[in-house]
């Protein structure tokens, strides 16, 4: 394997010089993206390639009739981690993005039309734990506090480092232990709350990355904290105006994305790999390859057979994988000024959907939902006196065997109906654009293994460690970031897996002068 290069920053650069050595980033993704600018402030050629065509990722951009859709990701944590990448390029993030705080974070509403507002201010919170349960204001506080050391320890400490030996993992058994991580996040949260409706409020989180709140390791409470410390955003004119400018950092160091590229393989010599081959017949050479793309896929499909021993199919298959997404895309001819920017929609069972989600891998009459209004914030998102949405649901990956071209209609429309009698009136009549992705979206046009909108799922067995690592365990030269390493999926967590690259990838200069 190649030589570690312990941590050390990156510097600003302007443009790369015409003879550093060459990195391919494959997908440009909010991972690969930061990867490709991590990169480039390091020294090296930078090129990003990206099937679709346009970058993105899960972050892509459809737009209809005048209405801009974010496909993917909308909730903005951390943005700390995203200024870090301007900062490397000597520039603000401001100049290119406007991020606006969310109040509420979220408004969670039950079967029965009772709401939750998850207020930014957080005696505003306190106050609505107290309305559905005064007994519960103490064991809120408590929750809270674990869910701050679990910040400390999961992010602050771990979040960048590679995890490439096990000696990594055995230095942090003793905070995991401490931490009770292996407790469940749903687990952490009964310890200190007791009302039903407030346990699914605390725990609903895991949800956002592809986790079952009740597998999930106890480890994740740390984004109630996250989002106390630091907020929630939202991006005027999208999170697609975020890779927009990630984009234009890339560009501005003098590398380059292109898009419409689809990497077929990873060319593996002497176990070190040493560029692509694109569908086109076209061989990229390169002197470090970083995946963007799913880590199932990387292995199973980019990588020969003979070049794995780690992550052979065996294994690829044996592991968990995260749910699935139905989203449906809308937009109306008329205002909703009543309804947030962020909506959480719990169905009338809670654990017993997650177990059809995840174990049993059915499709079940009730759902879940996830409503996106951008147009609260941004109604430039829209024609003139209409709205944008998305709904998303929750559902089983595509080892469900659902035929989502049966399906999908007559789900989208039983969503619908869902939503017009409860919280969009008269949504049937008000539709003017409309667009859909099922599993099969994540199976065949992002390659994501069975259709799992979020990767591997984020047990403690398939965390840190025991995650497919930045650094290949099977091929040199060849490093990972996005959703399915180390630490996981979310944006925090995929721009955090580009970080870890600091730690792993030799210095330009190494690799030049590398025989």
């Amino acid at each position: 394997m190649s030589t570690v290069v312990e941590s050390h920053s990156a510097t600003a650069s302007t443009h790369t010089h015409p003879d550093a050595p060459h990195a391919v980033v494959i997908g440009s993704g909010f991972g690969g993206l930061a990867a490709a600018i991590r990169l480039g402030a390091r020294g090296y050629r930078v090129t990003v390639l990206e099937k679709l065509d346009a970058p993105g990722g899960r972050a892509y951009v459809f737009r209809k009739d005048g209405f801009t859709f974010d496909a993917g990701p909308t909730i903005i944590t951390a943005p700390f981690v995203l200024e870090e990448l301007w900062q490397l390029c000597g520039r603000r993030m401001e100049d290119d993005v406007d991020l606006r705080p969310m109040d509420p974070f979220y408004q969670i509403r039950f079967h029965d039309g009772e709401v939750f507002n998850y207020w930014a201010d957080v005696e505003a919170v306190r106050a609505e734990v107290a309305r559905f349960s005064p007994d519960d204001l103490n064991g809120y506080d408590a929750y809270m506090a674990d869910s701050e050391a679990n910040y400390r320890v999961g992010f602050e400490k771990l979040a960048h480092v590679p995890f490439s030996s096990w000696t990594d993992m055995a230095k942090v058994v003793p905070d995991l232990i401490r931490l009770r991580a292996d407790r469940s996040v749903c687990g952490l949260v009964a310890k200190h709350i007791k009302h039903p409706r407030l346990q699914q409020v605390l725990s609903f989180h895991p949800l956002l990355v592809g986790g079952n709140p009740f597998r999930t390791t106890s480890a994740y409470t740390l984004i109630s904290y996250l989002e106390r410390r630091f907020g929630v955003h939202s991006a005027m004119g999208g999170t697609g105006h975020i890779v927009k400018g990630l984009v234009g950092l890339i560009e501005g160091q003098g590398n380059v994305v292109r898009c419409n590229q689809d990497v077929q393989q990873i060319r593996v010599e002497n176990g070190r790999a040493t560029g692509v081959q694109l569908a086109s017949g076209e061989i990229i050479a390169a002197d470090v390859v970083v995946s963007n793309a799913d880590s199932a896929t990387t292995y199973r499909d980019l990588l020969p057979e003979n070049a794995r021993r780690k992550w052979t199919n065996r294994r690829i298959d044996r592991c968990r994988y995260s749910m699935s997404l139905m989203v449906w895309y809308f937009g109306t001819k008329k205002r909703y000024e009543d309804v947030p920017h962020h909506s959480i929609i719990l169905g009338p069972r809670y654990r017993e959907l997650l177990d059809d989600i995840f174990d049993h891998k059915v499709l079940a009459e009730d759902f879940s939902l996830y409503l996106h209004r951008p147009t609260k914030t941004d109604p430039s998102l829209a024609p003139e006196g209409c709205d944008t949405f998305y709904v998303l649901s929750p559902v089983p990956h595509m080892e469900s065997g659902v035929d989502w071209q049966q399906q999908a209609e007559p789900y989208r429309r039983k969503i619908e109906q869902y939503l017009s009698q409860h919280v969009l009136p008269d949504l049937e009549n008000q539709v003017v654009a409309s667009h859909m992705i099922t599993p099969l979206y994540f199976q065949n046009t992002l390659s994501s293994f069975r259709g799992a909108a979020f990767g591997l799922e984020p047990i403690m067995t398939q965390s840190a460690w025991f995650r497919p690592h930045n650094q290949s365990e099977d091929v040199d030269r060849l490093y990972l970031v996005g959703a399915g390493t180390h630490p996981g999926a979310g944006l925090p967590g995929v721009i955090s897996s580009a970080k870890v690259l600091d730690r792993v990838v030799p210095d330009a200069a190494i690799i030049k002068g590398a025989p």
